[in-house]
């Protein structure tokens, strides 16, 4: 990967083919930006119009440059690209970077023109970066390479960037410019019709002077790959993304929970916790984000100190901090006395420490000289609110002096300096990023903080369970051959069974007197749901009854049952299946959607009736290992019901683990599954008591 790229991101020479005299023009201002940036190579313009480009000899294509091309910058008409493809792979250009637009991005004809244009690359043994793309940047002083045609050179730093949207590649790096973010390469890869961010990804692995990887991303080309190299770069370059589209689209059309619950952004989640990669929400919580991973260490624990010399500031970082999983213990009783040596009486000692108004810059460097030792703390927030009578560069310096040398992680907030101020660009210049609000530092600081807990955790294993998957298929086959779209109620059932899962078995009924017989043999209470005609979602129907005790709520329930399936239009034979009740467990759901990019996604969450309307649940992708399951079931809002609430006994979570990794082997060794529901699965403290109740696969037969 490295030797293929390098042709693109480190040329010994270039040409624009396209380059243009015509001011204003793509053509033009790519040339010009080569020229800017002081390109450490040779640059030849290729143009049939024109001998003379930007005062450099021009050539009438690429066959006329009597040097080696390395890189191929091509800015031409849509309908021309393929026949300048052709003369690059005719003449040994080694890599290309395809600006012009109208391929597959407007439609089934363009799409076709970049198929060919990727045949005719392949052929030649050439690398593609586009088309439709906004160029490449390389800020190596060896390189010094801005092969775009906007109006930024970014700085020099060690962060990588890439990006699908051309426009916002241009907008990330102006801003970035703006707060002192510098960058190694930049590469936006538009299409990605062969350069995809796989390979990006692994060419920035092993780039010594890439230290950090910024990603923004509007779809993925092939998750599976990117799941295998994102886990592994991630171990070792912070990864940050802006995935755009959050939609869920397409849900209201699934025919199982799951599937309802499972949006189409439900996968891109799952990759990237999964996977490490640290996700945001937005443009500016990106930049957040990465002016602290530039800078600063990733904090070693979710303990937050917060110096202020306002209140209200103070109590907005502390709920923000709370409220993002981080923690903020009171400072200790050697650090108080220090303290009260020298800040007034009035002051609050507490966290967040006050040091109130009138804290200038001397105030806040003997408070940090202090705080900073105190061993309760692995980040350290400083908020200055700047009054008339206070120099912000004087408190920006002596915040520098204070905690310059600490090995602990420092994000300051100036609150109401505006955008940038003296104070603001000293700190930045000095490696302190600086922040607007605390909301953002307290996000931050969860961010890097998760970040850092999940990289750091050891990998999970996968495991293989001993199963009868000779039955499952034999209840899969036979559905099939009979054209069932599901398979419910004992089927379904029975194919867990034949995985290890637990289940609780079914008796049937098909009249009121053989009810009351079951019941009795079964042992009170016991559930009673509708058996036929089958219905896929028996709850919607009001088709379950629970807690009958005697027989005349047997009676009773039969016939309300029967007279509900009436109503509801179903018709057909009608019978009854039941099942003991379980006490004391908590209802539960598995389960799986295919996800039209990621494949199977396993779900777990709060089951029964509640599991759609308090949406409590979890997915991850599939195959999962061992913690994967685990972490699948601590994720909930809601663990704490599972882990003994009030005094309640535990649930048996060993159970709830390992049957889900054997719902993942089901899942992995029968793709003719698009969604499966178990719900309920009763988690119990009793491993006797917990079992699935109820389930339903909705099957496809290619």
């Amino acid at each position: 990967m490295r030797q293929s790229l390098d042709a693109i991101f480190k040329p010994k020479s270039v040409a624009v083919i396209g380059a243009s005299t015509r001011k204003g023009s793509i053509g033009r201002e790519t040339l010009h930006n080569i020229l800017l940036a002081e390109f450490n190579g040779k640059v030849f313009p290729v143009n049939p119009k024109a001998s003379v480009i930007h005062s450099i000899k021009a050539y009438s294509t690429i066959r006329d440059v009597p040097d080696a091309v390395d890189l191929a910058i091509v800015i031409v008409p849509k309908d021309a690209v393929k026949g300048v493809v052709v003369q690059c792979g005719e003449k040994g250009v080694k890599g290309l970077v395809v600006i012009s637009a109208g391929f597959s991005e407007v439609g089934t004809d363009g799409k076709q023109r970049e198929l060919e244009v990727l045949r005719v690359v392949q052929e030649h043994g050439m690398r593609l970066i586009g088309p439709n793309c906004f160029g490449v940047v390389n800020t190596d002083p060896k390189v010094s390479l801005n092969a775009t045609f906007g109006k930024t050179f970014p700085r020099r730093g060690r962060i990588g960037f890439i990006t699908q949207s051309g426009a916002m590649g241009e907008a990330i790096m102006n801003i970035a410019r703006e707060l002192g973010l510098g960058f190694s390469i930049v590469a936006s890869i538009g299409n990605k019709a062969d350069i995809s961010s796989n390979d990006m990804l692994e060419y920035f692995k092993d780039d010594p002077d890439t230290d950090i990887i910024l990603m923004y991303l509007e779809n993925f080309g092939n998750p599976r790959n990117f799941t295998v190299i994102a886990r592994e770069v991630s171990r070792h370059k912070p990864i940050v993304a802006v995935k755009s589209g959050r939609t869920k689209l397409g849900a209201k059309a699934a025919s199982s929970h799951t599937g309802a619950l499972a949006g189409l952004d439900v996968g891109v989640d799952a990759l990237f916790e999964q996977t490490g990669v640290m996700r945001v929400d937005t443009i500016e919580e990106l930049f957040d984000v990465a002016m602290a991973l530039s800078t600063q260490p990733v904090p070693r624990s979710n303990r937050v100190v917060v110096v202020t010399n306002a209140g209200g500031p103070g109590i907005l970082a502390t709920d923000a901090l709370i409220n993002n999983g981080m923690e903020m213990p009171p400072l200790s009783a050697p650090t108080i006395t220090e303290l009260r040596k020298f800040i007034p009486a009035e002051a609050s000692f507490s966290n967040p420490l006050d040091m109130i108004a009138g804290a200038g810059g001397e105030e806040f460097k003997k408070t940090l000289d202090i705080v900073k030792n105190d061993d309760r703390y692995d980040s350290i927030v400083p908020i200055f609110v700047p009054p008339v009578t206070i120099d912000q560069l004087e408190v920006a310096r002596n915040i520098h002096q204070a905690l310059a040398e600490v090995e602990k992680t420092v994000l300051v907030c100036f609150m109401g300096a505006g955008l940038s101020s003296e104070g603001m660009d000293y700190l930045r210049e000095n490696g302190i990023p600086v922040y607007i609000f605390p909301e953002a530092i307290a996000k931050t600081l969860a961010t890097t903080y998760r970040h850092q807990m999940r990289v750091s955790r050891p990998r999970g294993k996968f495991k293989t369970f001993t199963v009868d998957s000779a039955k499952a298929q034999a209840i899969v086959d036979s559905a099939l051959a009979l054209g069932k779209e599901a398979i419910v109620g004992e089927e379904a059932l029975a194919i867990l069974a034949a995985y290890g899962i637990r289940t609780m078995p079914y008796t049937y009924a098909e009249n009121v007197d053989v009810a009351v017989t079951a019941a009795r043999k079964i042992g009170y209470p016991v559930v009673m749901k509708v058996n036929t005609p089958p219905v896929l979602h028996k709850t919607e129907v009001g088709g379950v009854m629970v807690d009958l005790r005697i027989d005349e709520d047997i009676r009773s329930a039969f016939e309300t049952l029967h007279k509900r399936i009436i109503a509801a239009g179903e018709k057909g034979e009608f019978s009854v299946a039941m099942q003991q009740l379980i006490s004391g467990g908590i209802e539960t759901v598995m389960g799986m959607t295919t996800d039209p990019s990621f494949g199977p996604l396993i779900m777990f969450g709060l089951g029964g009736v509640y599991v759609e309307v308090m949406k409590d649940v979890a997915f991850r992708i599939n195959p999962l290992t061992d913690r994967g399951a685990r972490e699948i079931v601590r994720s909930l809002r809601s663990y704490p019901l599972l882990n003994g609430f009030r005094g309640a006994p535990p649930v048996n979570q060993d159970v709830l683990e390992e049957t889900l990794l054997r719902l993942s082997q089901l899942v992995e060794e029968f793709s003719c599954f698009y969604e499966i529901d178990i719900n309920p699965f009763i988690a119990s403290p009793d491993e006797k008591l917990c079992a699935a109740v109820d389930a339903r696969f909705i099957i496809r037969s290619s």
